[in-house]
């Protein structure tokens, strides 16, 4: 099921990875995300093979991403529905629905817009904590925090100080 494990890593990246790192995991969030709870409904939508999606939502379980409810009589069949860690993941499923709108196979005719109730078209944007203003990418880089204990997993500091969106 995995390549490789980033348990080990002191990498934001990597321990996102570590979870959700796969291509069937993030397909299996996005399908829960739209109101596709159950193991049959995911498993046709998805065409997965039955035994690898079983591997999946019990990874995803496992890891808090998705919690088993059981419906029907016979107790053993279970709908799956998103915690707040999988909840979390909605901003990275926009960002990549945005990014495969750009550069991917759908650039020309997007699939999806993410809306507001209202049917309003909604986007991600980076801001400011402090001060609540938009903040071009360009300016935006990765610090160091305390929480940095390996060097290899930060930028290096004769970089940091560069735009982390250097064109060559």
């Amino acid at each position: 099921m995995r390549r490789a494990s980033f348990e080990e890593l002191n990498c934001s990246v990597a321990q996102t990875l570590e979870v959700v790192g796969d291509w069937w995991s993030l397909l299996i969030v996005r399908d829960i995300f739209f109101g596709v709870t159950r193991f049959d409904d995911i498993q046709r939508r998805l065409g997965i093979a039955r035994n690898t999606l079983t591997d999946r939502l019990n990874w995803l379980s496992d890891h808090a991403v998705v919690t088993r409810v059981p419906y029907g009589d016979s107790g053993n069949r279970y709908e799956y529905r998103l915690t707040e860690k999988g909840r979390d993941l909605q901003p990275v499923l926009m960002a990549m629905v945005a990014w495969g709108d750009k550069w991917g196979a759908t650039a020309k005719c997007p699939p999806l817009q993410p809306s507001d109730q209202s049917g309003d078209p909604v986007e991600l944007r980076i801001v400011n904590t402090r001060t609540g203003r938009r903040v071009p990418r360009d300016n935006v880089r990765m610090l160091s925090t305390k929480g940095a204990t390996d060097p290899n997993m930060v930028p290096p500091r004769n970089i940091q100080s560069r735009s982390a969106n250097q064109r060559t």
